[in-house]
């Protein structure tokens, strides 16, 4: 409708003054914008097309912001069952070191059966966000808040200690495929396996868009930081993960870990979205597997990408599930494993003598495509344990056969569990029996160690005069970094973890640039109580790692060991066709290599790339693409450690073959133990080395190859072309294959013979191959 000529002048006015302000406006966002990218982690994927405000979390260098005296993460998980309502100790978030931690993982929400998060039910008696602990101190609840229990205290505490973030954490192992109902019965809605995944091995994109739309409002309706995925597992070995998952997780497999992508990539573009319509950067991060084998059924693990950081399971390392009596969590390999031993991996000129089974293996594996400071190690607070252990020395190393294994496990051959007052934290089978394990707090195994029966155990069912059988002496070993128990009279083996552990743990991060520790659960860490002479629940163990991390120089931020070029090219590498786990020995995926640039890629182009020295330095490839290692992180076997992160490896497009823009070349790449997604990639293009868009890195700038500009920028005139040196074309000439001639200020090599075909004008599939501007 036209303007009324009187108000006019007035909307004139008014609409200069307003374009002013949007000019203004949009400066500042432009600004804020590139400040935002400054704080971005390197190699964090950034969803197109949203201003992720980064710097609420990270600063200009991309390291995550935690407080003055908190230079590395103190992770801990916060689990929602320890509410005493049982008679047992109680665990509440007043009992947490809140000054010690920075990060907190409430354990669990699982998935419903509408792929929808929860963690059930409104009401009393749920823990989560229902209960209440009356008469207890510091367990009053905030009136702030509409809902009640372990959230609302959370975020009470969270008012005290600002710096401290909240996650919510899905899954774990008992409902990664399924969940507990409000009657404690479980429910075998199929979880994860089926919410991200179909039965044919498909995406479910509905459920996966379901779940993040529920994940998102969720941690916004209850003041969570973010989520952490804790998915147990999305691998393609078979019968991995809880044996009640197996059924339906086993008929998946072949699609589990696309669907564990997607389901990555869609959490992390709607959180990115969610978080710049709200000012604040929201976490995403996992919970990942240490074993080099169910890590071999996991491709190349290509969600480190989307996550800000990775906390590493590096525990389980050893258990009940077999007869190999080792510790629960060591550090390093000392050589002398049982379970690879048996399995020849120490006589193995493939493996190199590697042992995949620490938490040294398991960090550089994720440091080959992650810097240092995304990723943290994992520390158990409770014990792993056998009984009528035979050999090795003090137990370790020794065995421990059982002949039955708990009902439902799944298992025909397992390891002689610990049971009764050496497994107080034990789980129940699914008929109800205690399942041996040897699982206990650290505060329970610290008195059995001092021959101390803890006021406590009544609490869980043991007589107030129990005895102790047997004396228990810490051995301690130095070259695993692993403490345990060792009873010689009931020949019970209890893998540990103490303060000289700990410590000689927490250097390792400071020494390696980590970003810091988890720990699970903080409920099992002690401190010892005189009055009582006992040991019970505290955080001596935290206050240790507090201690070292709080002066120490900032972590590692940045995935390569060297400078990269500061100008990338949209070229994408891609791995695939990976076989089942089972079947995936030697690793022989295709490595796919894509030209996305407007510039053909000539014969004899070189890539080189970085591999974690998880796996040795013999990579190859069947393809006649002189795939080979050209520098070496480490050799022989990792007795100790790992020296190095990286092995660097070398290959060529064939001499014949050329890379048209938009066109894909496979080769067969060969490797023997596992690595996450090979990274820090170059490629040399017609003499100038360019790095590869895909990798994420900070202070890159995407450019057309030859150009040294963007790909829809025109030529740089601060770059001007050189002088052309191969003879100028002739239209009467007869020209070879590989030949090289001048015409209209660019070089071209013909790729068969011709005549009288004019370079330029037969297109990207035609003779001419355009070798850029001279």
């Amino acid at each position: 409708m036209p303007t009324p000529t009187r108000a006019r002048a007035t909307l004139l006015a008014a609409g200069a003054a307003v374009a002013g302000l949007l000019m203004s406006t949009l400066a500042a966002t432009t600004s804020h914008a590139a400040d935002n990218e400054s704080c971005r982690p390197d190699g964090l994927y950034k969803t197109p097309g949203v201003d992720v405000p980064y710097c609420s979390v990270y600063d200009a260098d991309g390291r995550e912001k935690m407080g003055a005296d908190h230079q590395r993460r103190v992770i801990g998980y916060f689990t929602g069952w320890r509410t005493g309502k049982n008679g047992e100790p109680a665990y509440l978030a007043s009992d947490i070191p809140w000054d010690k931690v920075t990060h907190l993982n409430y354990a669990f929400a699982h998935i419903g059966s509408d792929n929808k998060i929860s963690v059930g039910g409104d009401g009393e008696k749920n823990a989560a966000t229902g209960m209440t602990w009356p008469g207890v101190a510091g367990a009053e609840m905030d009136p702030a808040y509409s809902y009640k229990g372990h959230f609302n205290l959370l975020n009470k505490f969270k008012k005290k200690h600002p710096d401290v973030k909240t996650m919510v954490s899905v899954g774990g192992w008992a409902e990664t495929g399924g969940y507990f109902g409000d009657d404690g019965k479980r429910v075998n809605s199929g979880g994860f396996y089926s919410m991200a995944t179909n039965a044919d091995g498909s995406v479910n994109q509905a459920g996966i868009e379901t779940f993040a739309d529920s994940t998102v409002a969720f941690i916004k309706k209850y003041g969570f930081n973010g989520v952490d995925i804790d998915y147990e597992y999305p691998t393609t070995m078979k019968d991995a993960g809880n044996p009640l998952d197996w059924q339906l997780a086993n008929g998946r497999r072949a699609g589990l870990v696309k669907g564990y992508a997607v389901l990555m990539k869609t959490l992390r573009e709607k959180l990115d979205k969610a978080g710049a319509a709200d000012g604040r950067h929201y976490l995403l991060t996992v919970a990942a597997p240490s074993s080099g084998y169910l890590l071999r059924g996991m491709e190349t693990f290509q969600v480190q990408k989307y996550l800000d950081y990775v906390n590493i399971m590096s525990y389980d390392l050893h258990g009940a599930w077999n007869e190999y009596v080792g510790p629960n969590a060591s550090l390093y390999d000392d050589g002398k494993d049982a379970e690879l031993a048996a399995a020849g991996v120490y006589g193995s000129q493939q493996y190199g003598g590697i042992g995949y089974l620490n938490t040294d293996w398991a960090y550089h594996y994720f440091r080959g495509s992650m810097p240092a400071g995304r990723i943290n190690i994992g520390l158990p607070y409770y014990t792993r344990g056998f009984k009528n252990v035979q050999g090795g020395t003090d137990g370790l190393w020794g065995k421990a056969a059982s002949t039955d294994c708990p009902a439902g496990s799944g298992l025909t051959k397992c390891g002689d569990g610990a049971v009764g007052i050496d497994n107080l934290w034990h789980d129940k089978d699914d008929k109800g029996k205690e399942s041996p394990a040897g699982s206990n707090p650290m505060w329970h195994a610290k008195n059995l160690e001092k021959g101390v029966v803890g006021d406590y155990v009544t609490k869980y069912g043991f007589p107030a005069d129990t005895k102790l059988t047997g004396t228990y002496a810490r051995k301690y070993d130095s070259k695993l970094v692993a403490p345990w128990l060792w009873n010689a009279d009931k020949k019970v083996f209890l893998s540990t973890e103490d303060e000289q552990s700990v410590k000689a743990k927490a250097d390792y991060v400071v020494d390696k640039g980590i970003g810091g520790t988890m720990v699970w659960e903080l409920a099992g860490d002690y401190t010892y109580n005189s009055a009582k002479g006992q040991y019970e629940i505290g955080d001596t163990l935290t206050t240790a790692m507090y201690d070292k991390f709080k002066s120490a120089s900032p972590y590692g931020a940045k995935v390569a060991g060297k400078d990269l070029p500061a100008k990338a090219v949209d070229i994408g590498v891609e791995f695939g066709d990976f076989k089942l786990g089972d079947s995936n020995y030697p690793i022989t995926p295709k490595l796919k290599i894509t030209n996305n640039t407007k510039t053909t890629l000539p014969g004899g182009t070189e890539f080189q790339f970085d591999y974690s020295t998880s796996a040795p330095a013999n990579a190859s490839d069947q393809s006649g693409f002189g795939t080979k290692v050209i520098s070496t992180g480490h050799t022989g076997d990792n007795i100790g450690g790992l020296k190095g992160d990286f092995n660097r490896v070398s290959l060529k497009l064939p001499a014949w073959q050329t890379l048209a823009p938009g066109a894909s070349v496979d080769l067969s790449f060969n490797y023997y133990l596992p690595v996450s997604t090979p990274s820090n990639w170059t490629v040399n293009i017609s003499g100038t080395t360019y790095g590869l868009a895909g990798d994420l890195t900070r202070g890159t700038t995407v450019v057309e190859p030859g150009t040294g500009t963007g790909p829809t920028d025109p030529p740089d005139p601060t770059d001007p072309p050189g002088k052309c040196t191969a003879p100028a074309w002739s239209t009467s000439s007869e020209y070879g294959s590989g030949t090289t001639v001048s015409h209209k200020s660019h070089q071209w090599k013909s790729k068969w013979w011709t005549k009288g075909e004019e370079p330029g004008t037969t297109g990207q599939w035609g003779v001419w191959q355009d070798l850029g501007a001279c």
